[in-house]
């Protein structure tokens, strides 16, 4: 079937090419005084390359649709709703709340400057991403990422089936009541980490920040390092190897905590009582070197 194509054109009113389908848009602009909106609502079959839009709504109900080198500005609000199979490579997503409520969403090389991103998505592959946004991927499930950057707060909160793989994420309370994730070989700092969460687990990762993983069920770290980190563990139940040194260790509930060190062991004002092994490693001769 031979697509239509759009090219080199400005929309500017209400619904442009809603319903738009086997279609080729590109080097259009989406912009202008009428302030349309929904420009391509319940399209399919799409590929979009290479556009500017400025307006708000622009694919809802969208399905099977490609985007490629597109830009979306602050002004183009809230994009990317009620999505399936979804590509967006390339592409810059600079709106408030630009992705939500999709299905098998995969971005690769993507900038996004969007606070409230990604909540109640489920089966989003991420590639090499850079992402800023205050509360990300909220209530989302089966998430892959890979070579993320993400700044913000709040990020992967009530997420399920996470799991991460050489990234760097800077964020507060991320993970709070997250169900099995799984972050590989990253960097992860920022304040209360992990708290409330089930089956949260670490494999050589660098973690950062005051009192990580309370209250968790399930907390597995292997080979991680925890640096200026303090009143870890309270009421958690945790099986922890870590290098480094640990600043201080508060209630843990129970499990083992193994470490080349740690600061200070705090047992006190506890509502649980403690079962939790705390095992400093001892050191090699090599070590002592």
């Amino acid at each position: 079937m031979q697509k239509t194509v759009y090219r080199g054109q400005t929309f500017e009113e209400e619904r442009a090419l809603y319903g738009l389908q086997n279609a080729v848009v590109e080097h259009c602009t989406v912009a202008g005084a009428q302030d349309g909106e929904s420009f391509l609502k319940e399209s399919g079959n799409l590929t979009v390359k290479d556009c500017r839009f400025e307006l708000r709504y622009p694919l809802w109900h969208a399905e099977n649709v490609r985007l490629f080198d597109c830009l979306m500005t602050k002004t183009c609000r809230a994009a990317l709703w009620y999505d399936k199979k979804l590509s967006v490579k390339r592409c810059t997503l600079g709106g408030i709340k630009a992705l939500r409520e999709c299905k098998s969403i995969k971005l690769e090389d993507v900038a996004a400057d969007s606070p409230e991103f990604g909540w109640r998505c489920g089966g989003v592959t991420l590639k090499h991403c850079d992402i800023t946004s205050e509360y990300a991927f909220f209530e989302s499930s089966r998430i892959r990422a890979d070579g993320l950057t993400l700044t913000g707060k709040y990020s992967f909160q009530y997420t399920k089936h996470v799991h991460i793989t050489g990234s760097r994420l800077q964020t507060k309370d991320a993970f709070w009541h997250a169900k099995d994730a799984v972050i590989e070989n990253s960097v992860v700092g920022g304040e209360y980490l992990g708290w409330y969460s089930e089956g949260l687990t670490l494999i050589g990762c660098t973690i950062t920040g005051t009192q990580p993983f309370c209250y968790c069920k399930n907390l597995r770290l292997i080979d991680c390092t925890m640096e200026g980190c303090d009143l870890a563990f309270e009421y958690s139940d945790v099986s922890a190897d870590l290098k480094g040194t640990l600043l201080s260790v508060k209630n843990p509930r129970a499990g083992k905590i193994c470490a080349d060190g740690v600061g200070e062991v705090i047992l006190a004002d506890a509502k649980y009582p403690s079962s939790c092994a705390i095992v400093i490693r001892e050191k090699t001769p090599k070590d002592a070197k």
